[in-house]
């Protein structure tokens, strides 16, 4: 996990409506997918500008946002 910078709006509902957020020291405009929320916080699906599908998380107990390791891609043989 990567301690992350993050743009956003959290609207009446609760929801949240992610901008942008900071990579290697740049902003970085995003695409948002769904979220959802479990124990471990509020998770949100973006897409980056290289159209790579990453997962932010905002930590329930530390109000932090981390952006969580991208998930292995089956081999195919």
């Amino acid at each position: 996990m990567i301690l992350i910078g993050v743009e956003c709006r959290f609207v009446e509902s609760g929801r949240v409506q992610v901008q942008r957020i900071r990579l290697a020291g740049a902003w970085v405009q995003v695409g948002q997918g769904r979220q959802w929320v479990d124990e471990a916080g509020r998770h949100v699906l973006i897409m980056l500008p290289d159209q790579q599908v990453r997962e932010l998380l905002l930590r329930a107990q530390t109000l932090d946002w981390v952006l969580l390791p991208s998930p292995a891609r089956p081999t195919v043989v």
